[in-house]
Formats: C-alpha cells, sequence, structure tokens
C-alpha cells in the first residue's frame, strides 16, 4: 500500500493571504489525520511564505501519524529538524525565485556537500530522502551518500499529454524504481499527482507520496475531509 502525506503549505499560504491564524494549519493537519492520511509534510521556506517557523514546531507537537518536513538544508533548517526530530526530513534544492520546487539532485556535483548532512540527520534517528529524477545514475549515487529514500519528482509525469507522452514518462519512473530496488533504497513521490495520474502509481513499489496542491484544490469542492479519501482511494487504499 502507498502512504499518503499531505503538504499543508497550501492552507498556510491561505493564512498568510489575509493574516490572523484563519485557516488552521493545525486544525487541517488534524482533518487529515481524522480522514485516514498516514503523513503530514510541511515545508518551510526560507523567505516563510507559507509554512512559517512556529508552524513546524505546533505540528511537531500534534501530528501522530508520520510527520515528514522538507527543505534545503541550510543552517537554520537543519538545526530545527534535527531539534524537531520528525519520521522523515527530504531535502529539497532549491533555485532562487521558484514558485515550486521543481530541481532534482545532482549528485555529482553536491554528494559532497550532502553526505555530512544526511548523516547528521540519521544520527538523529531521521529517515532522510533525496527529491530526485529518473537518472539510475543519480538513483545508485543517493544510496551511496547514505539516503535511505528518493522522492520521484513526478511533475513530467503529470505534465505529459498524449498517450504517447505519457507512457515514456512513465517508463522511466518503472525503470527509476528497478533501479532503486536493486541499490537498495526505498520511494517516495510527489509534484503534481492528482486524482486521475495517481492510480496508475499503484504498480510501482512506492512507499508514499506527498501531495498538497492538487488535494488543497479538490477540497475546495469536496472539502478536506472528503479529499483525503478521495485521494487514498486513488492509492488503492480501503476507505469507510
Amino acid at each position: 500500500m502507498i502512504n499518503l502525506s499531505v503538504n499543508v503549505n497550501k492552507i498556510a499560504t491561505l493564512r498568510n493571504s489575509r493574516g490572523g491564524d484563519l485557516p488552521s494549519v493545525t486544525q487541517a493537519a488534524q482533518t487529515c489525520i481524522d480522514a485516514g492520511a498516514q503523513g503530514i509534510t510541511a515545508h518551510p521556506r526560507q523567505d516563510q511564505r507559507h509554512i512559517k517557523r512556529h508552524d513546524v514546531y505546533e505540528l511537531a507537537e500534534m501530528v501522530t501519524v508520520e510527520y515528514n518536513i522538507e527543505g534545503d538544508p541550510r543552517p537554520d533548517f537543519l538545526d530545527m529538524v534535527t531539534e524537531i526530530r520528525p519520521t522523515q526530513c527530504t531535502l529539497v534544492p532549491v533555485v532562487p525565485g521558484e514558485i515550486t520546487s521543481h530541481t532534482v539532485w545532482n549528485l555529482d556535483r553536491d554528494g559532497d556537500k550532502l553526505k555530512p548532512i544526511i548523516q547528521r540527520l540519521r544520527d538523529a534517528g531521521i529517515r532522510v530522502s533525496l527529491f530526485s529524477g529518473t537518472d539510475p545514475h543519480q538513483i545508485e549515487m543517493s544510496r551511496e551518500v547514505g539516503a535511505d529514500r528518493i522522492e520521484f519528482y513526478t511533475e513530467p509525469y503529470a505534465s505529459a499529454k498524449t498517450n504517447q507522452e505519457v507512457e515514456h514518462e512513465f517508463g522511466l519512473l518503472v525503470r527509476a524504481a528497478e533501479k532503486a530496488v536493486e541499490v537498495g533504497v526505498g520511494i517516495n513521490a510527489g509534484h503534481d499527482l492528482n486524482l486521475d495520474n495517481l492510480p496508475p502509481l499503484r504498480n510501482l513499489p512506492i512507499l508514499e507520496v506527498s501531495i498538497g496542491h492538487h488535494l488543497i484544490n479538490d477540497a475546495v469542492y469536496m472539502g478536506l475531509e472528503h479529499a483525503v479519501k478521495a485521494y487514498r482511494k486513488a492509492l488503492g487504499q480501503k476507505v469507510e
């Protein structure tokens, strides 16, 4: 079964657009947990344009499922993560000015820098995942630098339009998954996954998907609880 981790960044974006405390990030997280989500994800950026530092700590106090904190490995982020000790830390490279994460790690270039960072997190008892493309060489290197998991960047698959494009991108994910299994790294996935493109991923050995934007978009129309349950159904989970 693929676990669902709900990214609550968009709840914080809506709150910040008005100021104050509404909608509540922690209440939204609790609703997701009550609806059966197996995890909660937060991505505190340096500019705090959505999730703020206090959100990360408040979530840590109430999350009773897997807690995944995403971010670039800047010093203040690493200090916060090693203090909180979430279940998982997903390290994501950041490009200045980006709206959302869209760059994967180049471990030929960044591996030596990441290796001691990964070791520090693992020494704190935190599982480490690296934002990854489908290049078999990079997947193999992710194991060499000490990562427990990789998170497939699924935007190329999600944005494919024609049947041929979809088959091509899905084929890359299949081969990448085979490589990950071969070298012994677990597989997560995320970025632009929705109710339409999730079901085929059930055929891959993916452990967890992290979904925020599309799930919250659907929640506008169907409600957050129903949206979480719909995404769980799309993943093949039994939902009462």
